[in-house]
């Protein structure tokens, strides 16, 4: 799970129906080609989840910018499922300066620069730095898993700008 999105960090201005949305993110330095869903908020205040059913697809958080726009995107994945690696099994090894690439709705296809990759503790999740400041942001789970609550203990972020 990631860290609640609270209230008072939504400062997006969002329209009804965002016309241009991401499709697809492609990582080439860790054989990264996948769709992107659209993902919204749980009743309990959570970022939802890309489902574990879909393991090679990645999500866009919907109240963050689109890829491409100035503000906060964030994309999201799964690091693995019971059985297998999933779609951003390899985050971790993302270096800074390797690129991104988000593909749009329009056809635009956004570049992106790796700027760091860090592994925080889910109860020290940089809510802010992911979902306010400027830039794209990919986020999985990492670090050890606690088979008791089911659950890996961090999680690994991206922090990218674009080129």
């Amino acid at each position: 799970m990631l860290a609640a999105f609270g209230s008072n960090l939504q400062t997006q201005k969002t329209t009804p129906a965002k016309a241009v949305v991401p499709e697809s993110i492609d990582i080439p330095s860790i054989d990264v080609e996948a769709p992107l869903m659209k993902l919204g908020l749980l009743k309990n205040g959570e970022v939802e989840l890309p489902p574990y059913e879909k393991p090679k697809v990645a999500g866009w958080y919907a109240r963050s910018a689109v890829p491409g726009e100035k503000g906060a995107s964030v994309i999201i994945g799964h690091v693995d499922t019971k059985t297998a690696p999933a779609v951003f099994y390899r985050l971790r090894q993302l270096r800074k300066g390797e690129t991104v690439k988000v593909e749009r709705s329009d056809g635009k296809v956004v570049t992106y620069k790796v700027d760091s990759v860090e592994q925080v503790h889910k109860d020290s999740f940089p809510t802010k730095r992911v979902y306010v400041e400027d830039g794209l942001k990919l986020v999985t789970c990492g670090g050890k898993f606690d088979y008791a609550k089911g659950e890996y203990l961090d999680n690994v972020i991206v922090y990218a700008s674009p080129v």
